[in-house]
């Protein structure tokens, strides 16, 4: 057995129903007792509480989104254990989804560097386990909780190659970046002839819409240099300090 923390809940290889599966869809929802749902909310406070808990005092971390389908032997694999690595020699922790491709990759070289790998692993239809380099393993049954700890527990975003699952972390960060409920929180996209294309589209398409604002795209760097990732995503973006603004209308008269 090895000696590695693990916390949150044991997921056994099995077929089953997700919970947020039996959450989200209503064919699902309609086969259970009206009764379940206050129980099932309970079920997510307490897996706040235990990612809370488990994450605690991790300390300073970045966060790493990529490819499950990413091998050893993939360029973007090995850029993730020098990422990794780069992390570690700076004192942070890394955090990501705890599976296999880029998220072993990075987790490998924080692990073999002597920092923290931590890995937010997911209950999927067909279950993935924790890669073996995931120093803290926990394990949550509701994607939008396991998303609250990808955030709260990091101060920057890099973003590797990745499918639909990449994307949504992806955007999801650049919404809650756009709209201030983060801020200084920098979002570093690994990979430049994999994410052109789409930085092409917003700028051509959706800026040209007027969909987002110009400076929404500086929200983003991107680079193909591992040592280059980690000191975009440890460098604390600048703190804008808004200037006083002007009161308007007629001043209030005194109360009689």
């Amino acid at each position: 057995m090895s000696d590695r923390r693990r916390a949150g809940r044991l997921v056994l290889p099995t077929e089953h129903i997700p919970a947020d599966r039996t959450l989200l869809e209503r064919s699902a929802i309609e086969e259970l007792s009206h009764h379940a749902d206050p129980w099932r909310v309970l079920r997510i406070l307490s897996e706040f509480v235990e990612g809370f808990d488990a994450l605690n005092e991790v300390g300073p971390a970045i966060t790493v989104f990529g490819s499950a389908r990413s091998h050893p032997n993939d360029p973007y694999y090995r850029a993730g254990v020098k990422l990794g690595d780069a992390l570690a020699r700076r004192g942070f922790a890394v955090i990501t989804g705890g599976g296999p491709g880029i998220m072993e990759a990075v987790n490998r070289g924080c692990h073999e560097a002597g920092g923290l790998s931590v890995g937010c692993n997911i209950e999927l239809p067909h279950e993935q386990s924790l890669n073996k380099y995931v120093d803290l393993g926990v394990e949550f049954r509701y994607f939008f909780v396991r998303k609250n700890m990808f955030v709260k527990y990091a101060r920057g975003f890099v973003i590797f190659p990745g499918g639909f699952g990449t994307l949504d972390e992806l955007f999801e960060s650049l919404t809650l970046a756009q709209t201030g409920k983060i801020e200084h929180f920098p979002i570093v996209l690994f990979g430049t002839p994999y994410w052109t294309g789409l930085l092409e589209w917003l700028k051509g398409h959706v800026l040209s819409a007027g969909a987002i604002a110009p400076e929404d795209l500086k929200l983003m760097t991107l680079t193909d240099d591992p040592e280059e990732a980690a000191e975009m995503a440890t460098r604390p973006l600048p703190v804008t300090v808004d200037e006083p603004r002007e009161q308007t209308g007629e001043p209030k008269a005194d109360a009689k």
